[in-house]
């Protein structure tokens, strides 16, 4: 091999990072290891430490995904909204998709999973072929894991509640929102199969804090439009007038978690099917597009 040849080979390899300088050098007569030593700008290997060689990525590939915490915007290139959304309308310019049918209701359904009574609303629910998305709260997914696979397995969306339903989640320090929203998912996707994409915060209690940490786990922040006050056993007449004055487009929220839901559960066995029977089409939502 020619010297001009066999100075290139070495420079290759040496820049390559296959071997160290020392290496290069021995296979190399001197006065070509002199002339290596005086006129290349290649750093030395380590020789202790092998060197990482990146792969290419293909032309068209997509990149790599962020961390699944790893901020705004998420892994769908969601950033955080201001504002959590209301109604259909708002949820859809949040999450693009086909439009609702003009008589849609979403209904929700918060603080569980019961023993008692989400067993009896999943049966309700079933009878009249309605979906719902069901707010689960770590904790209660905790001990009732198999309450928790009824939903998903009847065809319901589950969203994250927190872990433990903090009152006033939004005066907590960010570390501590991030835990709550973290555990929360985790936990439910092991039991479950399912990784929420929408949030709800206990009380509709929403700051910047809680936007952004939702946003940072890759779910749309859901309020809702009509409220019945349920969790306050307020009657069941009352929750019934209250949910039958629903319009198309809003977001219905009701309890299944929290205490005795009787009353909840009675007057949804009025107000489904009546509010069927006005043509409207109740949807679950699952923070996708």
């Amino acid at each position: 091999m020619r010297e001009v040849d066999l100075l290139q080979a070495a420079t290759k390899t040496l820049r390559e990072g296959y071997t160290s300088r020392r290496q290069v050098l021995r296979m190399l007569p001197a006065g070509l290891g002199a002339l290596l030593l005086s006129a290349s700008d290649v750093p030395a290997a380590d020789e202790h430490q092998p060197r990482a060689i990146a792969t290419p990525r293909a032309p068209g590939a997509p990149k790599p995904a962020p961390p699944r915490h790893g901020g705004a915007p998420d892994q769908h290139g969601r950033a955080a909204l201001s504002r959590p959304v209301f109604t259909l309308r708002e949820y859809r310019r949040a999450v693009p998709g086909p439009a609702f049918p003009r008589d849609a209701v979403a209904l929700t359904i918060d603080d569980g999973p019961h023993p008692v009574w989400t067993p009896k609303i999943l049966r309700l629910l079933a009878h009249h072929h309605v979906p719902a998305t069901f707010c689960m709260i770590g904790n209660q997914v905790l001990g009732h894991e198999a309450t928790a696979r009824d939903v998903v397995r009847d065809g319901h969306q589950v969203a994250n509640h927190t872990w433990s339903h903090p009152t006033h989640l939004a005066r907590k320090h960010g570390a501590k929102v991030s835990k709550e929203i973290e555990r929360a998912q985790d936990k439910i996707y092991s039991t479950t199969g399912h990784t929420p994409a929408v949030f709800r915060s206990p009380g509709g209690d929403w700051s910047s804090t809680v936007l952004g940490a939702a946003a940072n786990a890759g779910m749309v922040p859901l309020d809702w439009s009509d409220d019945p006050r349920d969790w306050s056993r307020p009657g069941t007449a009352a929750i019934r007038r209250r949910l039958l004055a629903a319009r198309p487009g809003q977001i219905l929220l009701c309890h299944d978690g929290g205490g005795d839901r009787s009353q909840t559960y009675a007057a949804l066995k009025t107000v489904v099917p009546a509010l069927k029977a006005r043509g409207y089409r109740f949807i679950a939502l699952d923070g996708r597009r």
